[in-house]
């Protein structure tokens, strides 16, 4: 049976390494727990870690974050829909925001719920995701601070996450610049700028990183130990917390190509075959996952010599040449997996969730 691994002495050593990091250039920074999809088990992992925050977009994994330790600061990281306002205030003690709709919705739910709610506001800084634009911010806030039980504790912005602009130094500064200019306009103090991410990283070995950026969120380099800017594992950093473990429920020898008259397969493409493929034959194990549970672009087999042939919605082919490689049915094939590869995994409730 098919099943996901996570390596807990890796991911501990990657914690450990990025904790030391944020420390030695007084950061503070928080864990986007997203990737694990609210799996408990892999959540009590990574708390025991001893992490202090944790963001996520899901709220149902908020409130399982909350039950294994309440005194955990949980953030919702993307801008509340109306209809989830409630829980938002119930499980995430800190929200990211852009629409002073929502706000307001916030804090007449935070007044309900006899609790002080946090806000920090999203900035757009060219990636044309969430964000507010920069030159309405003053007006934003000048609505804001005065809402009942809503705290404002800093500004925020992403970066790569839909279009792929990068974060520069001049857009760092950018950033800071804003917070100093709501500061000195409203004589208030803003007490976080949250600017960094994983993609971040490579700008603090750089000191690119302005003092008044203060606070990081890190999600994929903790899990894969990659520097996004040249996707190449970061020195002192361990990769492979997560593999992937299938089992191979049938080998045989067939053809390459197939018989027959021939139409779009089930994912919709029509698959093409070279001339010099006629004829040829090779063996061909059928794995125990499919496109319900995974995305071919997005995992890697471990041994050489093993291909992709297909994939059906349960069930994964890959071509092992002419031999069989001294494999037989029952046998495992293993996989690496990238961020979106262990992401869709981890979102599968047919592949099981193992601790080693």
């Amino acid at each position: 049976m098919a099943y996901i691994e996570l390596n807990k002495a890796k991911l501990k050593h990657n914690y450990q390494f990025l904790d030391n990091l944020m420390t030695k250039y007084d950061k503070e920074w928080g864990v986007v727990t997203k990737m694990l999809c609210g799996n408990k088990e892999y959540l009590k992992v990574l708390l025991d870690l001893g992490i202090k925050e944790v963001h996520d977009s899901r709220i149902s994994n908020l409130k399982t974050i909350k039950r294994i330790n309440s005194d955990i600061q949980t953030v919702y990281i993307k801008p509340p829909a109306k209809r989830s306002i409630k829980n938002v205030v119930q499980y995430a003690d800190v929200s990211f925001n852009t629409e002073l709709y929502t706000i307001k919705l916030l804090s007449e739910e935070a007044q309900r719920q006899n609790k002080e709610h946090k806000v920090i506001i999203m900035v757009e800084m060219g990636d044309l995701r969430e964000g507010v634009i920069g030159d309405n911010l003053i007006d934003f806030y000048s609505e804001i601070f005065n809402l009942k039980n809503i705290e404002v504790v800093g500004l925020g912005a992403n970066f790569n996450c839909l279009n792929g602009v990068m974060p520069t130094h001049d857009k760092m500064i950018q950033l800071s610049l804003y917070k100093q200019l709501l500061e000195s306009t409203f004589n208030r103090k803003i007490e976080y700028i949250s600017g960094g991410s994983s993609i971040t990283i490579p700008l603090l070995w750089k000191e690119m990183i302005p003092k008044g950026i203060n606070h990081f969120r890190i999600g994929e380099t903790l899990y894969n130990g990659m520097n996004l800017f040249n996707d190449k594992l970061i020195k002192g950093m361990k990769t492979d917390i997560f593999k992937l473990h299938t089992e191979i429920i049938e080998l045989t020898e067939k053809p390459v190509v197939p018989i027959g008259e021939r139409s779009t397969n089930v994912a919709g493409d029509m698959v093409e075959y070279e001339e010099s493929d006629y004829g040829k034959k090779s063996y061909r194990a059928i794995l125990d996952v499919g496109l319900l549970d995974l995305d071919t672009r997005y995992i890697y087999p471990i041994n050489k010599g093993i291909d992709f042939s297909g994939a059906s919605s349960d069930m994964l082919v890959m071509d092992i040449g002419k031999s069989k490689r001294k494999l037989k049915v029952g046998d495992i094939i293993s996989f690496k997996l990238d961020y979106m590869g262990i992401l869709s995994i981890m979102n599968s409730n047919y592949i099981n969730k193992v601790v080693v």
